[in-house]
């Protein structure tokens, strides 16, 4: 099909890698998000299928659609994903990272890992089910707009505003995990159950001001300094939270060369000497085990020759499971010995833990197919899942990725981001058979 040409056809779903190819070719990035096209072409395939639809949307351009095949009377499960990307700015790309090149074997482009490949596992996986008739279950599909802004006019909005789209749902597959992990010689296939909760601060110094021309002590823009400076490189102290133990323990139990390594995490007493004897390879489970807090916008001053009063800094706070802003900001003001007037701009709290009641179904399907083994992830990033925790539905990161060598972290957010073909293949296959599994 030519660039956004109307899907007419109903064998599309057989051919997930040309969906992805066609949900690239939108430039949908974010911000302004623009993801009305690439919606409004995600409902046209659902008309040619004979599937009926809703969209629901905060601002017009920027909808979302929600569609259901109801089953023969098994657990309704939820497949989302969201077709906003990041933008592209002043990175190298091999190809024009809306062109969707397929070359080498990879489909190359924007959201080709985060996350439009898994929106194309999800819409091929949903649109074969309705092209055999009612599943064993009811099967819901969500795509949405707005994940990589937060989510106000996407997922976030939806579970506000729109709490029955939800009812009964128990849970949902969506991003991040199902991609091959090779971890002390083992394929691991890590599987998202929880993540960690997004808290923005703005932390607001005050101090002495006046002429510029004269020697000033004690100012704003001096504490703020010391504040970042004790900051820089500084961890928090550990919490080893439910999900982060059963990330490890299953670590351990499934990498028998790092057994004693993952099982020294959980012992808080022992947990930063042993990430510090990991260096660069420990550096994602760091942030799974301390709250962590980076500044990222600073705020102060409007003349040249004034010394401000005030100055403002922004911090990008992600807390453990279970925190709440309360506990970061006791936790900076320990560990720079000051205390400067604390906001919280945003807090989106997530469950203290993770209901792993069909993860084992989910990741036979992996091991099965792979002979790796599959263990539940707390992300260290922010999701949608988060937003679906406010209605009482567990989300599981499975958009299954048999990646080799690519490096998966490193690609996301990044210019040549790109991905195998024939995973998407493959990984569609996987999320059919979850869903087959799960109304099993």
């Amino acid at each position: 099909m030519t660039a956004h040409d109307p899907p007419v056809s109903t064998d599309v779903h057989e051919q997930p890698v040309e969906l992805l190819r066609e949900l690239i070719r939108f430039e949908t990035v974010n911000p302004p998000g623009n993801e009305c096209a690439c919606i409004e072409w995600v409902a046209e395939l659902l008309d040619a299928y004979g599937v009926a639809y809703e969209t629901y949307a905060r601002d017009p351009d920027r909808p979302n659609l929600h569609a259901t095949l109801s089953g023969e009377g098994g657990p309704p499960l939820l497949l989302y994903g969201h077709v906003d990307v990041v933008p592209v700015t002043g990175q190298e790309w091999s190809h024009d990272p809306f062109d969707a090149v397929l070359e080498d074997g990879f489909v190359w482009g924007r959201g080709a890992l985060d996350m439009k490949s898994g929106v194309a596992m999800f819409l091929a996986t949903f649109l074969r089910l309705a092209s055999e008739g009612a599943p064993p279950g009811d099967v819901h599909l969500l795509v949405v707009s707005d994940e990589e802004g937060g989510g106000d006019d996407g997922l976030g909005w939806l579970v506000d505003e729109h709490p029955a789209l939800f009812d009964g749902v128990e849970h949902a597959l969506g991003e991040f995990g199902g991609y091959s992990l090779e971890i002390g010689g083992v394929e691991t296939y890590p599987i998202q159950v929880n993540e960690k909760q997004v808290c923005w601060l703005e932390a607001t110094f005050r101090g002495n001001s006046g002429h510029a021309s004269l020697p000033t002590s004690e100012t704003a823009m001096a504490k703020m300094a010391a504040f970042v400076d004790a900051l820089d490189g500084a961890r928090l102290p550990v919490h080893v939270t439910p999900p982060a133990a059963a990330m490890f323990e299953a670590l351990a139990d499934a990498v028998p060369a790092r057994e004693q390594e993952f099982r020294g995490l959980l012992d808080p007493a022992r947990t930063d000497e042993v990430l510090d004897k990991l260096g660069e390879d420990g550096r994602s489970f760091d942030a799974i085990l301390h709250n962590t807090a980076n500044p990222t916008v600073i705020r102060g001053g409007d003349k040249e020759n004034v010394v401000p009063e005030e100055v403002s800094l922004l911090l990008d706070c992600r807390l453990v499971p279970g925190q709440e802003p309360d506990d970061v900001i006791a936790e900076l003001c320990e560990l720079t010995g000051q205390e400067p007037a604390f906001e919280v701009r945003r807090f989106d709290p997530g469950p203290p833990s993770a209901d792993l009641d069909v993860f084992e179904l989910f990741g036979e399907v992996l091991e099965r197919e792979t002979g790796g083994v599959a263990v539940p992830l707390l992300m260290s990033g922010g999701t949608d899942g988060r937003h679906l925790s406010k209605v009482d539905v567990q989300s599981y990161g499975f958009t299954p990725m048999q990646l080799g060598e690519l490096p998966f972290l490193d690609l996301i957010h990044s210019g040549d981001e790109r991905i195998p073909a024939e995973t998407v293949t493959w990984g569609t296959e996987r999320v059919y058979e979850a869903v087959q599994a799960y109304h099993g």
